[in-house]
């Protein structure tokens, strides 16, 4: 789907009653919201503001930024809160105040400060995506940054501040637009390497106006080559090797946006899916030494259920419908329907899209950011992502559309199918944006996952959690000690009362971002969690049993567990 041919495309979607006038069902105003997310910006202290840029010439990668993540930076146990920006491009007018990408600490009490000085991360260059994790197994979390120019490496040095170290780690392929950024341990050495999405080959030097029926719009990704993306194997020393060609990737380009890693045929070595814009998806299938082949079109991840491409965006993945096995939701342009891929099992994939529900009155926006999360804790993931048009003159010319949209809730029912919740359930649902990158994870300890979305030209908007109490929850944070430190890769059952929850430790997800690390599962009524299994990246598992519910609860590859409480997690272990 190319940006100008859809002009054509949603005018006759709207006689079709597709467009924006068939938005999402909601119920009547008056019905319980099982889910409240509220807007907290102003309370939260996270004043961020995005730039694409921009300067009036719709240079195409302007439309694609920025994304964002969470990580515990500075060891306190509270997760904070790192969101990307661009940058002027050439032929922008200057700025008074150019734009900083901000790294903003957790206080706690959901109250955030800006400590983007101190930390040294607020100039890593045009940011697109990012990724945190401790690359060089010091005990501290990393940040890899894609940008449009060279990628970048900060490495944590423990004090609260950052150092670039890209030159030395080596990690280098070129100046380039890139993509979502996943941080794996591929071969199952004990250390994460980098896979690098690259989009387009787009400089502002060879920029393609384009004008559609009179008015100026972004070009589509297909009037530029698309890029070949990139593998880098971690040396164990702080140095990382571009192996591209040996892994397989090299000759295969694509334009990449979201990336999210995970064991997508079940042979327990960790997997790349790669969201392409408008091309196919890709489905690196790893042998287990880091040698991946491309099998989507096989496995049934590379087209939604029409057999078609689509303009794919953001991707996340959870098990929707409690069958033990991990599911895909993929995020998509105007006209066509996010996409939901059931696993079959055995590295089979199928579009259960209208199925469950996921696309009814989807197709009206472009959308973006998105991640699962159990909002109400009943033990069943629901899926929040964000809609915003990547022409800002959209409204001169269609009306089924609009530039601006806003963050959509779809409830988990249950049985892995999906309704909407009514932007009714707290203002936050109602708050007009332009979305971008979408970061999920309880960031005031209180058991509910809460919400920071990037909303491009615009202030940020941060989502608190204020539904109901009373329903339990755990979170696991998980700690290699053969493996990799952050458990990459590791997966994880959560048994209560019988009933099973999956999930997988994953560094890079959603719309060229990184959250989750630390694993939430809701768990409704139950009381006690009876059982924890971890199967830890290359081989080894280590059980659990008889958990407390409602707290934090850090598991070791060794098999330690130390049970820490309700609140914050400071420190290490």
């Amino acid at each position: 789907m190319t940006r100008a041919s859809c002009i054509a495309l949603v005018l006759v979607c709207a006689a079709a009653g597709c467009g924006r006038g068939a938005a999402p069902p909601q119920p009547p105003a008056d019905v319980a919201c099982p889910i409240r997310l509220v807007d907290a910006t102003a309370a939260s202290g996270i004043d961020f503001h995005h730039s694409d840029g921009s300067g009036g010439r719709r240079y195409i990668v302007e439309s694609m930024a920025s994304g964002a993540a969470t990580l515990d930076y500075d060891g306190d146990g509270r997760l904070d809160v790192y969101l990307l920006t661009g940058v002027p491009l050439e032929g922008s007018p200057p700025a008074d105040s150019p734009p900083r990408s901000r790294l903003y600490r957790n206080l706690g009490g959901f109250s955030f400060s800006d400590v983007t000085d101190e930390a040294g991360l607020g100039d890593p260059g045009y940011g697109l995506g990012v990724a945190a994790g401790d690359v060089d197994d010091d005990g501290l979390a990393d940040l890899v940054i894609s940008t449009y120019g060279p990628k970048v490496v900060y490495h944590n040095n423990g004090d609260g501040t950052f150092t670039d170290v890209t030159t030395a780690t080596g990690v280098d392929d070129g100046l380039r637009v890139g993509g979502g950024v996943s941080l794996l341990d591929m071969d199952a050495d004990g250390d994460l390497d980098l896979y690098l999405a690259n989009y387009v080959d787009f400089t502002c030097a060879t920029h393609i106006p384009e004008v559609s029926d009179g008015f100026p719009v972004y070009t589509s990704p297909k009037a530029y080559d698309p890029l070949p993306h990139a593998v880098f194997r971690n040396e164990g020393d702080g140095t990382f090797r571009d192996v591209s060609a040996a892994a397989g990737v090299a000759g295969t380009p694509g334009p990449g946006m979201g990336t999210i890693t995970g064991d997508l045929d079940d042979d327990g070595d960790t997997d790349v899916f790669v969201m392409n814009d408008g091309f196919g998806n890709f489905c690196w299938l790893n042998d287990g030494h880091g040698v991946f082949n491309e099998g989507a079109l096989v496995n049934g991840l590379k087209f939604n259920g029409d057999g078609a491409p689509v303009a794919s965006m953001g991707v996340d993945s959870a098990d929707v419908d409690g069958d033990g096995r991990l599911d895909f939701f993929e995020t998509t342009y105007q006209g066509e329907q996010p996409v939901l891929f059931r696993n079959l099992g055995r590295g089979l994939y199928e579009d259960v899209t209208r199925l469950t529900g996921v696309g009814d009155g989807a197709t009206g926006n472009v959308k973006w950011g998105c991640g699962f999360a159990d909002f109400d804790n009943d033990g069943h993931p629901d899926i929040l992502y964000l809609e915003g048009h990547i022409q800002d003159n959209v409204s001169l010319y269609d009306r089924t559309t609009s530039y601006e949209g806003t963050a959509v809730l779809l409830r988990n029912r249950g049985d892995g199918s999906f309704t909407p919740v009514p932007r009714s359930c707290g203002t936050g649902l109602a708050v007009p944006l332009v979305g971008r990158g979408l970061v999920l994870d309880d960031l005031d300890d209180d058991g509910l996952v809460d919400g920071v979305a990037i909303s491009s030209r615009r202030p940020a908007v941060v989502l608190r959690n204020e539904s109901a109490a009373g329903r339990h929850w755990i979170t696991l944070v998980l700690r290699g000690v053969r493996g990799n430190r952050d458990a990459v890769g590791a997966r994880v059952t959560v048994t209560a009362d019988g009933v099973s929850q999956v999930a997988e430790v994953r560094a890079g997800r959603g719309y060229q971002g990184h959250f989750g690390s630390r694993l939430h599962f809701g768990l409704g009524d139950r009381r006690r969690v009876e059982r924890i299994t971890v199967r830890w990246t290359g081989g080894g598992e280590t059980t659990v049993a008889d958990q407390a519910v409602d707290r934090v609860v850090l598991v070791r590859e060794d098999g330690e567990r130390f049970d820490l409480g309700p609140g914050p997690t400071p420190g290490d272990r």
